[in-house]
């Protein structure tokens, strides 16, 4: 790998000023990107691991103390398990910090704040351009794998009053809801989380869901519980089978969802609403790129069994795969096998180490995680 740039003449006979060299491209520094610089650094194939923000990024918008909903063992990478001390799903903060010391203990080549802009296809492989602190600049990669995630953006609901300041997509915690009104618009584990936490700080908490109940088999067992009794005892709201169609500075206009024609909308009054709808990808690097997208999630065309797209060189790996999915197929437990294909498909050699350690993987298959 050069130190400084490396003149280099393009297809158009002018010359390019290229600042580094490597194998590699891997586009995203979430766990499946730093997985996947890891397994190719295992198999002795240079990479490059660039993050437009910072490693973990859709982490570090959790709110404070939030766990995931998986267990340890499901969110593990590169055969390093994950412990905590009292055994519960890891802390967001907890999963940063584990996704540090991946980064440190394998001494990835690491450039965060530094997106990368475009992805052109040459005759020598690939030629991408980045940004760094408002300068730009050039690499050479012979391939380039795609592991931007599947979380890039809050999935809008494009209504009036959407970006009113009392409203929000990110729940940033229950304290700022005290002894406030709070709506939360949604009805998944997030969602039914961000409101038990909120009524617990000493909120009032409305819930509408835009189905006549909750996805009971989807909700995490102890949330259902804890929601069942709320509703039970009155405290919480809910409004089945509605959606908002309007915010304003003091309440929310909800409109039926079935029968709409004939139902009538209902005014609640609120302080703040969040918005729990979900995220999506960002698709627009890999349109930029040449990948063809498909269906209405946009999922990239791959080769399932290599992960290479309809751009020769260029994969996929991670949630990225399942495009703006409306409901996720593709979490980072079931992500592994992305990466030992794209590693293989490369270097002809498959990584020893991914997820977790080869007990628990015997354990709990990535079949068996995605069955549930």
């Amino acid at each position: 790998m050069a130190d400084g740039p490396i003149p280099q003449t393009s297809c158009n006979g002018q010359e390019d000023s290229i600042h580094e060299r490597t194998t590699v491209a891997v586009i995203g520094g979430g766990p499946i990107g730093i997985e996947t610089a890891i397994a190719l650094q295992e198999v002795g194939v240079d990479a490059i691991l660039f993050e437009a923000r910072q490693i973990g990024d859709a982490f570090s918008r959790w709110p404070p103390h939030t766990h995931f909903y998986s267990t340890p063992e499901h969110v593990a990478l590169a055969g390093l398990p994950v412990h905590t001390l009292d055994q519960r799903p890891i802390s967001g903060e907890e999963y940063l910090a584990y996704l540090r010391a991946l980064v440190e203990f394998f001494d990835l080549d690491l450039r965060n704040y530094e997106p990368v802009q475009t992805i052109q296809r040459t005759a020598q492989g690939f030629l991408l351009e980045t940004e760094k602190r408002g300068q730009r600049r050039r690499y050479r990669a012979q391939h380039v794998v795609l592991c931007t995630g599947g979380m890039a953006r809050p999935r809008r609901l494009e209504i009036p009053g959407e970006d009113l300041p009392h409203v929000t997509h990110y729940f940033p915690g229950p304290h700022v809801y005290f002894r406030t009104r709070l709506l939360v618009v949604g009805g998944r584990n997030s969602a039914l989380e961000s409101a038990l936490r909120s009524w617990r700080a000493g909120a009032q908490v409305a819930i509408s869901y835009r189905r006549p109940e909750f996805l009971w088999d989807i909700v995490k067992p102890h949330l259902a519980d804890d929601i069942r009794a709320r509703l039970a005892k009155g405290e919480i709201r809910f409004y089945p089978a509605t959606v908002p169609v309007e915010i304003t500075p003091t309440h929310v206009v909800l409109a039926p969802t079935e029968d709409p024609a004939n139902g009538q909308t209902i005014r609640h009054e609120a302080d703040f609403v969040l918005l729990a709808t979900g995220f999506q990808a960002d698709m627009s690097l890999c349109e930029r790129a040449g990948v063809a997208l498909q269906g209405p999630e946009r999922a990239p065309v791959h080769d399932p069994e290599t992960m290479e797209t309809n751009v020769p060189g260029l994969y996929v790996a991670g949630t990225v795969v399942g495009g703006t999915q409306t409901r996720f197929r593709h979490f980072i437990s079931t992500s592994h096998d992305h990466v030992v294909k794209v590693v293989r498909a490369i270097s002809g050699r498959t990584p020893r180490r991914v997820g977790t350690v080869p007990a628990r993987n015997n354990a709990v298959t990535w079949h068996e995680v995605r069955a549930n």
